[in-house]
């Protein structure tokens, strides 16, 4: 571990970050890079829609040019969108995507693979409506993977293959996967993605890591396929994360479960919602929804400098923690250039407002860009 005995000391008294940073600070004429700023440590990456895919955005673009050297594709490479009906692929999105990527000699995040939310109903059925057969099921993962990861082979430089199947109490979910073909999913997954692409690294990516039963349940599985000599090169937690969860030692436990295991560690998803969790909602399963309140929308005209601050200090807190592993993780992507970009604005309440990444709506950079800048250039 690279200076692990200065990194303890800091991590443990934090003197380095002022306790009360001046949040009026003027960071927006020309803020540090973040790109640069990690360059020693990990790359830093966010998620793309569609509209600035399609030149609609080009503000967001500028942002992620300036400060991002790693992209992953928000939504048009799930299979619904990608391959919406059987054997009809759209590329049009995400071949724009690929593209803008390699033009910024960026790393290129490929998401996601299998999914049960977000698949088309179609994957899982047969003309009749009822469920298809294993093999039949299996032989439309192989079309689907080997067609989408052989177009990109060399191109993408890693994939998501599989997406949020192990629930937080460590037990499977009962997908439609899961349903017809067992836990094997999985292995045939990764399997299949190798053989489309052999050099593309390959990454299991979920939800709500730092709760005990998933770390568990995540452990256990990944240890299964090692074992059967599948390939895995890391393991993405998910950090949609609030302001009072999960606890930093908890996270912590996860990253050091993972990395044992051998494996590159990712943050990835990263957003750190300010907003009350409506009956101690925490976890991103889409499904969840509640109803809107005003009394859990309380920022609807700017957040308070109270807010402000912990905001900042949440950010820090985990960056300290990730600084601290950057032996094992080798990428932390944000869920989103802007606030108004942000999915949290209508999860798991539609119509709130959230104030969750580092630019806000007008597309300017908060004063913790600066702070986790300064921070990781003088760690």
């Amino acid at each position: 571990m690279k200076f692990t005995i200065i990194l303890s000391i800091l991590f443990c008294t934090s003197i380095w970050i002022p306790q009360n940073p001046d949040l009026t600070l003027d960071t927006r004429k020309d803020p540090v890079s973040l790109k640069e700023a990690a360059k020693n440590h990990f790359k830093i990456g966010v998620a793309l829609n569609e509209r600035q895919l399609n030149g609609m955005d080009d503000k967001a673009l500028e942002i992620t040019k300036q400060h991002f050297n790693a992209i992953v594709a928000e939504n048009c490479m799930k299979s619904g969108r990608i391959q919406p009906v059987e054997g009809e692929f759209v590329w049009e999105h995400a071949d724009r995507f690929v593209a803008f990527g390699e033009e910024n000699n960026m790393e290129i995040n490929g998401h996601t693979l299998i999914w049960h939310s977000q698949a088309p109903r179609w994957f899982f059925v047969d003309d009749e409506g009822n469920d298809v057969s294993k093999e039949v099921l299996i032989e439309r993962m192989r079309t689907h993977i080997n067609t989408v990861v052989g177009r990109y082979k060399g191109r993408v430089h890693t994939w998501d293959v599989v997406n949020e199947t192990i629930l937080d109490d460590g037990s499977w979910r009962q997908s439609k996967f899961y349903e017809i073909i067992g836990e094997d999913f999985v292995k045939i997954a990764f399997t299949l993605a190798h053989e489309a692409d052999p050099d593309a690294r390959l990454f299991y990516n979920d939800y709500s890591m730092a709760k005990p039963g998933k770390r568990e349940g995540v452990v256990k599985m990944v240890s299964n396929l090692q074992k059967q000599g599948v390939k895995i090169d890391g393991i993405g937690m998910q950090g949609h994360v609030g302001l009072d969860h999960p606890s930093l030692e908890e996270f912590e436990k996860s990253i050091q479960a993972f990395a044992a295991l051998g494996l590159e560690v990712l943050i990835t998803e990263m957003d750190v919602s300010v907003l009350p969790s409506p009956s101690n909602h925490q976890g991103a399963e889409i499904t969840d929804t509640f109803e809107y309140q005003k009394e859990i929308n309380p920022y609807t005209e700017g957040l308070t400098k109270e807010a402000e601050q912990e905001f900042h200090d949440r950010y820090m807190d985990f960056f300290r923690l990730f600084d601290k592993y950057s032996d094992h993780i080798t990428r932390v992507t944000f869920w989103g250039v802007t606030d108004g970009h942000s999915w949290k604005n209508n999860f798991p309440v539609r119509g709130r407002t959230d104030y969750p990444l580092l630019f806000d709506r007008s597309y300017q950079a908060k004063p913790v860009v600066k702070s986790i800048a300064d921070f990781l250039q003088n760690p």
